[in-house]
């Protein structure tokens, strides 16, 4: 089960940017979209889970940083 795509606009449209960026240079990344093609998952699929795992990596960055001020 997905949420609502509507969501916040802005938000997931900065995901969608940081994720086709990581898609074309990130080394790491471009071995994951192969993987997970061969897979059988479509490139939009790769997308989506792309942008739940930025978005995990970012949450953490920004915890840890509030952790360290407070």
């Amino acid at each position: 089960h997905r949420l609502n795509k509507g969501g916040e606009r802005q938000a997931n449209r900065v995901l969608h940017i940081v994720a086709v960026v990581r898609l074309r240079y990130c080394p790491r990344t471009q071995a994951y979209l192969q993987r997970r093609t061969e897979q059988g998952l479509t490139k939009r699929d790769i997308i989506r889970c792309l942008k739940r795992y930025i978005l995990r990596e970012a949450h953490t960055a920004i915890m840890k940083d509030l952790a360290l001020t407070a």
